[in-house]
């Protein structure tokens, strides 16, 4: 797999570059400015280990596709990010195809601190059909980021997905390739008092099935195991809000326990495709 890393200016001009086979490091000596992109290119779809930026951790995900680009965040768009990251002069930027032993095991797949709106080739992808006021401090990308400090809210690291008091929310986790789940793991975010909570949620799976999922009013991680299901998205809904005087009940984090589908043995020894 080649891979390319690129800084673009607004104006589409290539500021740095660097390209390697199966692993690239690119480090850029300058100051971002607003309009900027990072581009990561690859010549084929894949699995890699990305790390975009020295204050982002690093994160197993799939490319489908040849192109993802990450326009730098700027002005408000900065509160779901570390105030470290993406600051400076100097820069350090990372990826390389990840090793089987490295996307075979059992783990959270719904992790890519490195998620956006603008996101249609990087997997996992975060969606939802209300975000509070549009802010960034409460977008759906903050429910797959990784950040699951939950006793604030409003700024990093206390991010998290707002559903701006709409009983009708939803949030889908895309995958962009077959998974095989077994395990959800929720983590509501939890300022009391500010900070109401949902006493029950469904999950709905691709495959149509759906299950209820009971919520105790707590900040620790709440987990509904399922038999293990090949799924290409999961869909978080029917969020019940518990008899409590807030109005803000809110998502720290999803997370989304299996394997790659293509690495679990069926009973009879052959793999999934």
């Amino acid at each position: 797999m080649e891979l390319t890393l690129k800084i673009v200016s607004v104006e589409g001009t290539v500021l740095a570059s660097s390209t390697g086979e199966q692993e690239v490091f690119l480090v850029y000596r300058q100051n971002y400015q607003e309009g900027d992109q990072i581009i990561v290119e690859a010549s084929e779809p894949g699995h890699v280990i990305l790390a975009l930026d020295d204050a982002i951790g690093s994160a197993t995900v799939y490319l489908l596709g040849s192109l993802f680009a990450l326009k730098i965040p700027f002005g408000a768009r900065r509160a779901s990010h570390s105030p470290k990251a993406f600051q400076g002069d100097i820069h350090r930027l990372y990826v390389r195809k990840a090793r089987q032993d490295e996307i075979a095991h059992r783990r959270n797949l719904a992790l890519n601190p490195f998620d956006d709106h603008a996101n249609t080739t990087l997997f996992p992808h975060v969606e939802a059909n209300v975000e509070t006021r549009g802010e960034a401090a409460f977008a759906a990308r903050n429910a797959i980021d990784g950040e699951k400090a939950n006793d604030g809210h409003g700024f990093w690291p206390y991010t998290s997905w707002g559903i701006d008091r709409n009983p009708q929310a939803a949030l889908t986790v895309e995958f962009g390739r077959p998974i095989q789940i077994d395990e959800v793991v929720l983590y509501l975010r939890a300022d009391f008092p500010h900070d109401s909570w949902w006493e029950r949620v469904s999950i709905t799976l691709s495959g149509g099935e759906t299950f209820c999922f009971p919520l105790k009013k707590t900040g620790m991680a709440q987990s509904l195991r399922i038999e293990p299901r090949t799924v290409d998205w999961v869909r978080l809904h029917s969020l019940i809000k518990a008899d409590d005087p807030s109005p803000f009940p809110a998502l720290t984090q999803i997370e989304v326990w299996g394997r790659e589908a293509r690495y679990v043995q069926s009973q009879s020894g052959a793999k999934f495709g």
